[in-house]
């Protein structure tokens, strides 16, 4: 989606927020880099889909016994997408959690098939992956099936919505805005037809769809987003090496609303 955005595919995109604040952060240092002043082509932070943050599931080889529990991964393999993903990241993130100091060999395996298979082969000894996309293989009747040791949830809210810089502040985006808001009112409103939608379009069973309708809030209103999650998630970002470099200095909030918020959001 960021090659979209860039290349005038795209004006508006929703993802996961690391994606967004890596993307902008690595695009401002090349633009420190050259001299060069941002584009129209560049993007920011518009508004905010998801509250709530997303639920990474801990898991291992099926028939790993002598992995059992978080404790248990120290030093070990871990399997990530790639390098920069969000399973990369939240290694950070769980070594933050559980005070750890010594890194993780991290494999990148590209898919979540191989991910499974790489845990059960022995190529790798555990990854973090979405907990209810990874909860339907904790049975052995599965392919590739895997064993849950833990989870992890991000220290940020999930999901982003970005704009390419030139349609902000315009009524085209106050109007997409709004359609949002609409549509998150109408889903949050029809909870059967939710639950039916997500059981038989996105590959969850029915009564994981309900479980995981109840651990997603989403925002009632989508504007904007917090300075404050903005730099939690680079300051994250740049413990995991996926950003390198100062972006703004301490304290330096108007830097930060700058280069990544488009429309900012009044902190709690």
């Amino acid at each position: 989606m960021v090659t979209a955005l860039r290349a005038g595919e795209l004006d508006i995109a929703i993802g996961l927020t690391e994606g967004w604040i890596a993307a902008i952060a690595k695009e401002f240092s090349a633009h420190q880099a050259t001299e060069k002043p941002p584009s129209d082509n560049d993007f920011k932070v518009v508004g905010t889909f998801v509250e709530t943050p997303l639920c990474w599931a801990i898991s291992t080889g099926y028939s790993r016994e002598y992995i059992t529990d978080v404790q248990d991964l120290i030093g070990k393999k871990l399997g990530v997408s790639r390098i920069g993903s969000g399973s990369y990241v939240m290694s950070y993130v769980l070594k933050d959690r559980e005070g750890w100091d010594q890194p993780f060999e991290c494999v990148p395996l590209q898919t979540f098939e191989a991910l499974r298979k790489g845990v059960n082969d022995g190529t790798v000894d555990f990854f973090m992956w979405e907990y209810f996309t990874s909860k339907r293989y904790y049975s052995s009747d599965t392919l590739h099936p895997v064993k849950k040791v833990g989870e992890i949830y991000t220290p940020w809210p999930s999901w982003k919505i970005v704009a390419r810089i030139p349609l902000i502040d315009t009524p085209a985006l106050d109007s997409f805005l709004d359609k949002v808001n609409a549509g998150t009112k109408y889903f949050e409103e029809h909870q059967e037809e939710a639950v039916q939608y997500i059981s038989t379009k996105l590959d969850y069973e029915e009564e994981d769809a309900k479980e995981w309708m109840k651990t997603v809030r989403f925002a009632r209103d989508v504007r904007g987003v917090k300075k404050s999650v903005i730099k939690d998630t680079v300051e994250m970002l740049q413990k995991a090496g996926v950003i390198e470099g100062e972006i703004w200095r301490k304290g330096d909030e108007s830097t930060m609303a700058e280069k990544f918020v488009g429309i900012p959001r009044e902190e709690d």
